[in-house]
């Protein structure tokens, strides 16, 4: 109908075959377009009309969209105040309120006005002055640290060009110290959600503002920021991917190192006490960890706040072959167990088979078990395990003769009841026990007999 597209396979009898899309065409005024569907040449305006939409050009006085009917080719009255929301915020960005703008080509309204700060902003501002003077040094930065978020990240790789522009605009005014706002253009709302993402990742405050279609996001310097982030975004993500696929490396080694069985070399301690330093720890154990000679014990702190014990040869010149480490620290394990169950030094002891990073790559138990470990069985015996037995064919378990039983005697119990019910009532009682005192007599002859 529109004659932009060639629409095949449509009924012979139908006349006007529309697309379904929307015109687009430019109307008279020269500002807006046809927001009709598909129709036919000529019809997106009524003959004799003026454009119906509204201005939305940005007025003069604050640059927020005119809400007046089309109005061109004349410039905006403006001499209205806007009814637009704008937040007047303090000298530091810390205190915001939404008013009205309220600006007009009269009055400039509410966009200039501001807050006082108040003594919060003032200890905002000297611990933003403190922590910049303790990381001017951006060679400190150069770790494997992201300050970014996951959401942040995943939504950079979903559209990365884009939000590198983002990125450099953020960055250009975390350079200026004379900008407080960012306002940017509108935007569909998943890159507003980016916006915001970016700017909290930053330290900045953000807000949406103005409705649809010309709602965009605005962005405040506060105490709260200090600088911008030294990596960038492609930095992190980058980062992020090598990270992955060196934890899947690693992972992939230490699953191939404990299938080879390695020999266990050392202990490893589970929730140990708060406060917990090294010698305190050599100290509680040191009767047996020096009793073994030609053999030396490193104590190392986990990340996963567990403590890991290394034996190894004494000196460099001393040759202990891995099986009788093992041996050694097996005949320790009950008295190192029993010594940290009673001190409390940490909540469970195992064996384990440590690399020369002190990377557990072995553990005697597993981790996901409900266990005490060795301090539960220094502290009590074990209950024993038995393996559950096999009931044969044809063979009954316990459980159902048991059943068997007890379904029998309840059945008797009925059966005696419902008798008792069913005995007919005798009118003459001691008539009734004089014959049952004769059957008695007769059965007591029959048996001398």
């Amino acid at each position: 109908m529109c004659g932009k597209k060639l629409l095949k396979n449509q009924p012979c009898w139908l006349k006007d075959a529309g697309c379904g899309e929307v015109c687009g065409q430019k109307l008279k005024c020269g500002s807006h377009f046809c927001r009709k569907q598909c129709h036919r040449p000529g019809e997106c305006e009524k003959s004799g009309t003026a454009c119906q939409q509204a201005c939305g050009k940005p007025k003069k006085a604050c640059c927020h969209p005119c809400e007046e009917q089309c109005h061109a080719p004349s410039a905006c009255k403006e001499d209205k105040p806007c009814q637009n929301k704008i937040f007047i915020t303090c000298e530091c960005q810390h205190l915001k309120q939404e008013m009205k703008c309220n600006a007009s080509k009269t009055s400039e309204g509410n966009t200039k006005k501001s807050l006082s700060c108040d003594d919060e902003c003032a200890r905002l501002e000297r611990n933003r002055k403190l922590a910049l003077a303790l990381n001017i040094d951006p060679a400190a930065h150069q770790d494997e640290h992201i300050p970014y978020s996951t959401e942040t990240l995943r939504m950079f790789r979903e559209s990365s060009k884009w939000s590198q522009a983002q990125e450099r605009e953020f960055r250009v005014f975390a350079a200026d110290e004379a900008e407080k706002r960012l306002r940017f253009k509108p935007m569909p709302n998943h890159q507003r959600a980016f916006i915001h993402s970016l700017a909290d990742d930053f330290g900045l405050d953000s807000e949406s503002m103005d409705p649809e279609p010309h709602r965009h996001v605005a962005v405040f310097k506060t105490p709260r920021f200090v600088m911008a982030p030294m990596k960038t975004l492609a930095e992190c993500v980058r980062i992020r991917l090598n990270a992955e696929a060196a934890a899947a490396t690693a992972t992939e080694q230490q699953r191939r190192l404990r299938s080879n069985n390695e020999a266990y070399n050392g202990f490893l301690f589970t929730h140990p006490r708060f406060g917990l330093t090294v010698d305190e720890i050599r100290s509680e154990l040191s009767a047996h960890l020096d009793a073994t000679p030609g053999l030396a014990f490193d104590i190392a702190f986990l990340p996963s706040e567990e403590i890991v014990i290394k034996g190894k040869p004494a000196t460099s010149s001393t040759n202990i072959s891995p099986a009788s480490i093992e041996a050694a620290v097996k005949a320790m394990k009950s008295a190192v167990a029993s010594i940290v169950s009673t001190t409390r030094v940490a909540s469970s002891c195992q064996l384990c088979t440590l690399d020369p990073s002190l990377n557990v790559l072995r553990r005697e138990l597993d981790p996901t078990s409900n266990t005490d470990g060795w301090s539960r069985v220094a502290a009590k015996a074990a209950a024993p395990r038995t393996a559950p037995k096999q009931t044969g064919v044809g063979e009954k378990s316990v459980y159902t003769v048991l059943g068997s039983r007890l379904k029998e005697a309840k059945r008797k119990k009925e059966e005696m009841e419902k008798a008792k019910m069913e005995e007919p009532v005798v009118d003459d009682w001691e008539e009734e026990a004089g014959r049952e005192e004769q059957q008695e007599a007769d059965l007591a002859k029959e048996v001398d007999h």
